[in-house]
């Protein structure tokens, strides 16, 4: 289970379990160890003891640089939310006299767009005659405009553009925290993973190691009977008798 965004790991000193499962620098399985040999192991090469995986049993612990470990998690933290804040642009276009369904289908993708982060150009079409009367595609974008304003707001405001009429909408704010907030959690899930992984890899090999034992053969030996001699043998030694004449 990951460590809460808002949550240090516990390192050194303010580690509390008796016992750890010690992760070398290099990611080696160093077993099951006491808490005071595995900080005497982190303090002799002059690095710290981590706790990886708080909620294991016991707790996985890693040898490593705690201060370059922080750098390069924040630095991590802030390509995800740059990913994050990268903004790709739909486009969704509607007619001046739509219908009901078509407009509702056509608005459901808005809301989806802005949910996942996109900025949507919303385009209304004018055909012919339809030229003559741009306030009923004003209409449509105000009503769209209104129908996603939960997950976004307008940046562009309509206006004619040719003989089509657009408007831009992007994520609100809220939209946007949730985003980068996701994109923190998975830079911490992605750590706290790592330690997770270590333990299961040594409790397989626990396990194996437990499996190729070779078993002991309980079985006793069959018990053997002592010979006795053939009735054809008991026969032979009887003495026989003289027959008469």
């Amino acid at each position: 289970m990951a460590t809460p965004t808002n949550q240090e790991p516990r390192i050194n000193d303010r580690i509390r379990a008796r016992q750890v499962r010690l992760v070398s620098p290099d990611g080696e399985q160093m077993g099951i160890q006491t808490l005071s040999d595995a900080l005497d192991a982190a303090q002799e090469i002059g690095l710290d003891l981590v706790e990886v995986a708080d909620k294991a049993d016991p707790p996985v612990c890693r040898i490593m640089d705690y201060g370059k470990f922080k750098y390069e998690q924040s630095q991590r933290a802030k390509e995800s939310r740059k990913k994050a804040t990268h903004v790709l642009v739909k486009e969704m276009k509607y007619r001046p006299k739509i219908g009901p369904g078509d407009f509702e289908t056509k608005t459901r993708k808005v809301e989806a767009f802005l949910s996942e982060g996109c900025k949507v150009k919303v385009t209304i079409m004018f055909r012919g005659r339809e030229m003559q009367h741009p306030e009923l595609g004003r209409r449509i974008l105000d009503r769209v405009a209104e129908v996603v304003s939960h997950v976004g707001r307008v940046e562009l405001y309509p206006k004619q553009d040719g003989r089509n009429m657009i408007m831009v909408l992007v994520p609100g704010q809220a939209t946007r925290k949730q985003r980068e907030a996701a994109a923190d959690r998975q830079v911490v899930d992605t750590e706290s993973d790592s330690g997770e992984a270590a333990e299961a890899a040594d409790l397989e090999a626990t396990d194996t190691a437990e499996t190729v034992a070779p078993a002991t053969d309980t079985t006793a030996p069959e018990a053997t009977q002592p010979e006795t001699p053939s009735e054809a043998a008991v026969a032979e030694d009887q003495p026989t008798e003289p027959t008469s004449a």
